[in-house]
């Protein structure tokens, strides 16, 4: 038994040999690496286990690649754009997003997202007229069928979507379907073979290489994609599931924002869906001409914006940024989860205590306890510096929006939390329109007659019980 203290030693030798050189080197903020720390320190082999497959950083990677004439392609446009924006010579349809020329140009600079003024864009927030509508498209197609979601269930609606497919496959079109590991983990092997079998590639992002032991786990492709004959693109919260048409009893109706867009934006929406196949599948698309057959259709302006755990800049939390500080009059927010670091927190407070009317939308139960309790944690915190906070009620409440002033909106999958902005893969429009950004505020004022006000009072008081679940939930939040 004398070895026994020179093993302890050496493990806690060889723990903070890790603590240093995994957490310190890969330079995570400050609340990240104190969590980890705290980790490593009480779970000591286990933590370093954890913390292999939760807490390693990708931004040092090269995760997408795409073929020289695409990338040379997207950057000489991009490069025009830049120099149009520098210039002041970018013409633009509506000559009031003027104002909006920064966030123009954050975007294109440091997500390479390609300004697009003539998109017509319809909204979808019920979960059986998307589903329709994108059903119906699929049915319509002529060349090819792209399809890119988080979760694909193997139930009523996933057996629906499975069937079109295999109609399109059978009649020689391209189709392709893209899942992401995790969130579709339940996905039978039965649904996949019998799409595989009708000549549909189907493929999974980030799969393990040794079964159930998945060292990517934490690093989710949160993206939902759907591009038919590049002409039509859909972009937004619902995945593909029986609960997202409402069908849950315990999530009850289901609250979501999802566009349909016609136009320019479209080529964009394609080009990430590419990049994203072409990183799971080892038959990659090459570039051609008729993946990017969008039609010129309204007046919208679109920038189709990615962010993930493979980039040093989290694009779409600072496109939130940018645009909570550009508000004069509002900023009205719908999120599943507000977990917000410090420099996104510090925007919205910034706002509401310059008298900027600030309304933060929240769904009334958790699909996830520890984020809903470490939602409320920082609620608490916009409400004292002014903000109006609503509870959603009619179910459950999974849109990601935001919306400034009537003028600018962005919809997508991105939440307001860590997750979000640091570790997953996510993909939102930045609209720039005043009718569909007034179209975005009459649903929210919607939303507001089935909510009920979360008010500071009712915040200070709240039970005991609930400010432990919150501490404890807000102390563990940078690794949720």
């Amino acid at each position: 038994m004398e070895f026994i203290p020179y093993l302890l030693g050496s493990v806690i030798i060889f723990n903070i040999a890790l603590a240093f050189a995994i957490v310190f080197l890969e330079r995570k903020d400050a609340s990240a690496t104190w969590a980890w720390l705290m980790v490593l320190l009480f779970i000591p082999v286990l933590g370093f286990i954890l913390y292999l497959i939760f807490g390693r950083k990708l931004s040092n990677r090269r995760i997408f690649t795409w073929d020289t004439k695409s990338r040379l392609g997207v950057k000489t446009a991009v490069q025009a754009q830049l120099r149009a924006l520098e210039e002041n010579r970018l013409i633009l349809k509506d000559e009031r997003l003027i104002e909006y020329k920064d966030l123009f140009y954050l975007h294109l600079r440091n997500d390479d997202a390609i300004l697009t003024q003539d998109n017509q864009v319809e909204i979808f927030t019920d979960g059986e007229k998307k589903f329709n509508a994108l059903l119906e498209d699929i049915e319509k197609a002529k060349d090819h069928i792209h399809l890119l979601y988080y979760i694909i269930r193997s139930d009523q609606l996933g057996q629906r979507i499975a069937e079109a497919l295999i109609r399109k496959a059978k009649e020689g079109l391209e189709v392709r379907v893209l899942y992401d590991d995790m969130g579709s983990r339940k996905l039978g092997q039965k649904f996949i073979k019998q799409m595989r079998k009708a000549g549909a590639e189907v493929e999974a992002f980030f799969p393990p290489l040794i079964p159930r032991i998945n060292f990517k786990i934490n690093h989710r492709n949160h993206r939902k994609l759907a591009i038919i004959d590049g002409k039509i693109g859909y972009i937004g919260g619902f995945n593909i599931g029986d609960e997202y048409l409402g069908y849950s009893e315990k999530f009850g109706y289901w609250r979501d924002t999802h566009l349909k867009i016609y136009g320019d934006a479209v080529r964009n929406m394609q080009t990430r869906f590419i990049l994203d196949w072409n990183q799971a599948s080892r038959h990659d698309i090459e570039y051609d001409e008729r993946y990017y057959g969008a039609e010129q259709k309204g007046d919208v302006g679109v920038q189709i914006v990615s962010s993930g755990p493979d980039s040093d800049w989290q694009q779409i939390k600072n496109g939130y940024i940018k645009m909570i500080m550009s508000a004069k009059e509002y900023v009205y927010i719908q999120t599943p989860y507000f977990i917000p670091d410090d420099s996104l927190s510090d925007a919205l407070k910034i706002a509401a205590l310059s008298g900027v009317d600030v309304k933060i939308m929240i769904p009334n139960k958790p699909d996830h306890p520890f984020v809903y309790w470490a939602t409320y944690s920082n609620i608490g915190e916009q409400l004292n510096a002014g903000a109006h906070v609503y509870i959603y009620e009619n179910g459950f409440l999974h849109s990601k929006t935001i919306i400034v002033d009537g003028k600018i909106a962005s919809v997508g999958t991105a939440n307001i939390d860590v997750r979000s902005f640091r570790l997953n893969f996510e993909v939102n429009a930045f609209l720039y329109n005043n009718n569909v950004a007034k179209q975005l505020v009459e649903k929210f004022e919607e939303d507001i007659e089935l909510s009920r006000p979360l008010t500071l009072n009712q915040y200070i008081n709240r039970p005991t019980w609930i400010k432990l679940k919150e501490s404890v939930s807000r102390l563990i939040s940078p690794i949720l």
